[in-house]
Formats: C-alpha cells, structure tokens, sequence
C-alpha cells in the first residue's frame, strides 16, 4: 500500500460501480430482458455494464424499434431500486470535495442516474454528463471532455473514477489521470486500460485541502500500479 499526494482541479465520477452499486438491480432487469428474448443473461448483463442501455439494445435486437425498447429498459430500472446502496467511502468524499469542482459521467440517462442518486442517498450535482448530453460514449474521450468543459477545467487537470476498462480508457484518451476501482474488471484489465493507480473503492481516496490557485490536493492510499504525480 502507497500512500499517494493527488494534485488535481477536478474529480470526474463514473457512476455505477464508483459511486453506487446497483449491481443486483441491473442484473434483475437484463436478466429478464434476456430471457423474454432468449438470450443468454449472464452474457448480456456483462455487456450492458458500463454503456449507454441504448447500445445493448441496439446489439441484440437490430430490427426493432431500439427507442421504445430503451425506453422500456429505462422504466424497469427507473421502478427497480432495491440494493442500490453507496460505495463505501462515496458520501464522505462527495460530502468533503467543493461541490464546484466535482461532476457525474455516467453511461446512464439523467433520469436513472437522479433516481438511483438519491435511492442510495448521495448528492445530484446540479450539472452533470449522462447518455443524452455525448454522440459518442465510453471509451470514446467526449465524455469526460465535456465533465471538464462543465466544471471550466482541462481534462488534463482532472482526476477520473472508473471501474471499467471502457471508462479508463475514455478517461486517458481525454488527457486525465485515472483511479482504477475494483468492481467488475480484474486488475489486468484496469492495468491495460491504462489506469494511473488501482484502489478498491472511494474510502482510499481523500480530500486533503483546496487553495487559492484553485488545485485540490488529495491523499490515495493505492497499490497495484506505481506512478509519478
């Protein structure tokens, strides 16, 4: 375990698997999805994680009508709640950071990731970068460009919180620093996406102090990866 000073100007959330974990929720509705369609549940599940809903449907079922099946997908996860809880140490670090110099960017819509926000009981930013406000997704840069557009910071000035490959990567083709977190990918995988550091979850990570020149400062407690900061 290193323990790491993290100078940056804003921190960029993924959503699911950082913040929150809806696992047992997502799992339910594209299990049932899949199986309504004969697909294979666990293979659609894993695909689903980490993108925009629209994306799978889009996959597996290219000669329908794709938004009225989204919008169908969305409404079960909007009505599944039950096991959305915080990640551990989200509510702290959330609670502790500039509330100006934070952002969400999810592969959710807006209106799941408010929903879910508040099921697990943690703040909605005023602004945020959700599935509806990018053309193109993870591990596409726009993303994360447009969370640093939203907060008047550089990527390159960004510290990003990912747990998938997708978002690492999307993360380090916008110019950030990326936390790998441990949750649905093997530390291979977080590694060759191009993590920066590698943790379990929020509570490694700490709000230290902001100053006048506008950088925060943070302590990580990682392993995994070494890097110069």
């Amino acid at each position: 375990m290193t323990n790491i000073k993290i100078r940056c100007r804003a921190l960029l959330f993924d959503l699911d698997g950082v913040l929150i974990d809806s696992t047992p929720a997502v799992a339910r509705v594209w299990r049932q999805w899949a199986l309504e369609y004969g697909f294979d549940p666990l293979e659609v599940t894993r695909r689903a994680h980490g993108r925009p809903s629209l994306i799978t449907v889009r996959e597996y079922l290219p000669q329908a009508d794709h938004l009225a099946e989204n919008h169908e997908v969305e409404r079960r996860e909007i009505e599944d709640l039950e096991g959305v809880v915080p990640l551990p140490g989200a509510l702290a670090l959330l609670n502790a950071l500039p509330a100006h110099r934070w952002t969400i960017v999810t592969s959710c819509t807006r209106a799941l990731a408010e929903v879910r926000l508040r099921a697990a009981g943690l703040p909605v930013p005023s602004r945020l970068v959700t599935a509806q406000d990018v053309t193109r997704s993870k591990p596409d840069p726009e993303p994360f460009q447009k969370g640093a557009a939203m907060l008047g910071v550089a990527p390159a000035d960004c510290l990003v919180l990912e747990d998938s490959p997708a978002g690492i990567r999307a993360g380090k083709a916008a110019g950030a620093r990326v936390l790998g977190l441990r949750a649905i990918a093997s530390d291979a995988e977080l590694a060759a996406a191009g993590a920066d550091w590698l943790a379990d979850n929020c509570s490694a990570l700490s709000f230290v102090s902001f100053d006048g020149s506008g950088e925060l400062l943070l302590r990580l407690d990682a392993d995994g990866l070494p890097s110069t900061v």
